[in-house]
């Protein structure tokens, strides 16, 4: 099933069953011990930053972005992106996530983290994040732990995550 195009759009509460059901089915019941996971733990993600993809009338992937702090700066954790097997390997995972860069960026955010994989997140504006610059608070393995700044020039955050922004002095 190839889609010639795609409808990305932010995501509406009545897609939330549809997005479970596609992270259960990429992720399976192991995501919740990861890091990344537990970091969104009873924290909503940002609905102004979480977009859907959709092919048709066909759901086909989602994004989200949830707020975090990294030390005292305010910014994004992007994940869990998931795309349904039939539409894998077509460009909605990048759209995606380029929507969801372009819309933080417009918003004021000045960076968003992820734990993934450099060769695909890193033509999307990822860079490695040098050795304990940043820190989680759970494992993770290092080169999978990447960060865009959305401000040019800006510095690369640094500090240990937490979920949510509560935490951020004001």
């Amino acid at each position: 099933m190839l889609a010639l195009s795609w409808l990305i759009r932010n995501e509406l509460p009545s897609d939330l069953p549809a997005i479970l059901d596609l992270q259960a089915e990429a992720f399976g019941p192991g995501r919740f011990a990861k890091t990344a996971f537990r970091l969104r733990e009873g924290i909503e993600h940002d609905r102004r930053l979480s977009f859907v993809g959709m092919s048709g009338d066909v759901f086909a992937g989602s994004v989200w972005l949830t707020p975090i702090t990294i030390g005292d700066a305010p910014s994004q954790l992007l994940g869990p992106l998931a795309v349904a097997p039939a539409f894998k390997n077509r460009g909605l995972g990048r759209l995606l996530v380029n929507q969801a860069l372009k819309t933080a960026q417009a918003l004021g955010e000045k960076s968003v983290l992820l734990v993934g994989d450099a060769p695909y997140y890193g033509p999307l504006g990822f860079a490695p994040v040098p050795m304990g610059r940043i820190t989680l608070p759970g494992p993770v393995d290092p080169a999978r732990l990447l960060v865009a700044n959305l401000v040019p020039g800006s510095d690369m955050p640094h500090g240990k995550v937490r979920g949510g922004r509560d935490a951020v002095a004001a």
